[in-house]
């Protein structure tokens, strides 16, 4: 398993997100605030479409709305 962080602003954060859900190959995906706080934790070893890729996409669009700036850390199979 590998893992990447991406350090970008609040407003890149749902289209970054989205980038890498398109990817596929993903475990789970942290946000972290600038302090290094997780945000949200989003697990994906089930893979996640449909009816639960909209709420969580959601709630990714709120955190956008909160934070300045963020890192996401995305673990690969």
């Amino acid at each position: 398993m590998s893992t990447e962080e991406f350090k970008i602003n609040g407003e890149e954060l749902l289209a970054k997100i989205k980038e890498i859900i398109h990817e596929g190959n993903i475990r789970r995906i942290t946000i972290m605030n600038d302090k290094g706080d997780t945000v949200m934790e989003v697990p994906l070893t089930l893979g996640i479409a449909g009816a639960m890729l909209a709420p969580t996409l959601a709630a990714v669009g709120a955190i956008a709305a909160l934070v300045s700036r963020c890192t996401i850390v995305v673990e690969r199979k």
